[in-house]
């Protein structure tokens, strides 16, 4: 990835993890924190994730904004949806997700932990 892209840089005073084809850069905000997740392209959740994090869809909630490229979301019923940059993102707990092109796909999430789609009013599965 090219540090010489704002979007792209280091972030002085976050908490970067490299796993499986994705980058998380975290930083406290209040009771939350703000994440910048760097998927790389190719990336999709089952593939790259599931053994890893050891169920079989993603049970997080994403809220925030895709600032560079597309992904794409498919939820246990069937449901399918796309986020393409710059579009906000409020994605429920139990979802497949991939990348989609050949370009990185840079995602801003606000975070509470295990219990962001509560404190944002989601429900807590699609």
């Amino acid at each position: 990835m090219a540090h010489n892209d704002p979007l792209l840089a280091p972030i002085p005073g976050a908490d970067t993890r490299r796993l499986n084809g994705v980058q998380v850069d975290v930083a406290p905000a209040g009771s939350g924190r703000i994440k910048r997740v760097i998927y790389e392209p190719g990336f999709r959740w089952s593939t790259h994730m599931k053994a890893s994090v050891g169920t079989e869809l993603c049970m997080h909630a994403h809220v925030g904004f895709i600032a560079r490229g597309s992904i794409g979301i498919r939820y246990a019923d069937g449901t399918t949806v796309e986020f393409t940059a710059p579009q906000v993102v409020a994605i429920q707990p139990g979802h497949e997700g991939w990348v989609n092109g050949n370009e990185h796909a840079v995602l801003i999430e606000v975070d509470f932990m295990g219990d962001t789609a509560a404190r944002f009013g989601m429900s807590d599965r699609h």
